[in-house]
């Protein structure tokens, strides 16, 4: 038979294509299986969003068990928002977590553990503002997202609440968040049967404030709900105050703390001014990290006043960055509410404001 160039290109030519296919083939099989593998490792190091399954849910049901059956019409207001600011907070998170901390992520003498110390409460009282600045502190590591775990996730157990912490080493403080935890009743007690040596911090803020902030947020989700005032009331003409709506409810804060005060002695319990932690951040944070223990780290040198937000913002003395603020979600701007109304709610809150001054041995100035 005579040798055929033609036949032999044509022999040749499918076997250099096909075996070029293979290679792209082999590079692409390897990254998509590098790229699972990343995510796989990312998404273990995150917290377990579906703590936030309860998007349906009534914000009232957690407070039903303590003034019984409630009209408040703010549902799923307080999921929503969280989950707003954990977003935030996670695609912020690289810029606000301390150079030690991130240093120490493959250190394989890391373990997950169950919190020491806890931000309890209040909503809508500044807590988000301070775990941003406890995560500047290079002992501190916290999970973002608030994990619900003593109201909602209890029964999951402890091995899945240590599962959402994040990793952290024998000198370090694990920490959480979890606003709803100083109003729901069953909390105290399951929180001293994980450990009564957990230290508790209470960010507290003017009740009628608070209740406005509260509203104002729902609002911002819900253009169409009744009217601030026509909530605040069971009867606008006797001008009885409707307790039984979450927004007035959460502001006694004596009452809840009676419930806490049966497990912890005062001492394991700090209260944090949420107006302080605006206008005198630095100050705010020495009494926190003394009552947790840890060296004075964040100082006055970490914080930058925002004018349009009208609150500090967080940043990196040493790399003279551009400060980082809170999500959108914070500092939104309260509506007009009438003045009888505030005034009626600010005579509403005055025993309880007394007791509360009382019982924590700091008079906070609401009245």
């Amino acid at each position: 038979m005579e040798y055929s160039p033609i036949l032999h290109n044509l022999h040749v030519v499918p076997s250099s294509h096909v075996k070029n296919k293979l290679f792209v083939f082999c590079i692409m099989l390897s990254l998509w299986v590098y790229m699972i593998y990343c995510c796989v490792g990312f998404c273990s190091t995150m917290p377990n969003l579906t703590a936030k399954r309860h998007d349906n849910d009534s914000e009232v049901d957690i407070h039903e068990s303590f003034l019984g059956a409630s009209r408040d019409l703010l549902n799923n207001e307080n999921d929503l928002d969280s989950r707003g600011d954990d977003w935030d907070e996670m695609r912020g998170e690289a810029k606000v977590l301390d150079d030690n901390a991130m240093s120490g992520f493959l250190n394989e003498s890391e373990t997950k553990k169950l919190p020491q110390a806890i931000i309890i409460g209040v909503k809508k009282g500044g807590t988000r503002a301070l775990l941003e600045f406890l995560r500047l502190h290079p002992d501190i590591r916290a999970v973002g997202a608030e994990p619900h775990f003593f109201d909602r996730n209890y029964d999951k157990g402890l091995e899945w609440y240590r599962e959402l912490m994040p990793k952290s080493s024998d000198g370090q403080l694990t920490m959480e968040k979890t606003p709803s935890y100083y109003v729901t009743k069953e909390v105290p007690a399951r929180i001293y049967t994980m450990s009564k040596d957990t230290k508790l911090i209470v960010v507290v803020r003017d009740p009628v404030t608070r209740a406005i902030s509260d509203y104002t947020q729902t609002r911002s989700k819900k253009p169409d709900i009744p009217s601030f005032e026509s909530l605040t009331f069971k009867n606008m003409s006797a001008g009885l105050i409707d307790t039984t709506w979450s927004a007035v409810q959460i502001g006694m804060y004596a009452k809840h703390l009676e419930r806490w005060l049966q497990h912890f002695p005062t001492e394991q319990l700090l209260f944090v001014s949420g107006e302080r932690l605006i206008s005198d951040p630095a100050g705010e944070m020495a009494r926190v990290q003394d009552f947790l223990g840890l060296r004075k780290v964040v100082t006055e040198k970490h914080f930058h006043f925002n004018p349009a937000k009208g609150f500090p913002c967080l940043k990196r003395p040493e790399w003279n960055s551009k400060p980082h603020c809170l999500g959108k979600t914070k500092g939104r701007t309260h509506p007009n509410i009438d003045p009888e109304v505030v005034q009626k709610l600010r005579d509403f809150y005055k025993p309880f404001n007394r007791k509360f001054y009382q019982m924590t041995g700091h008079d906070f100035g609401w009245d």
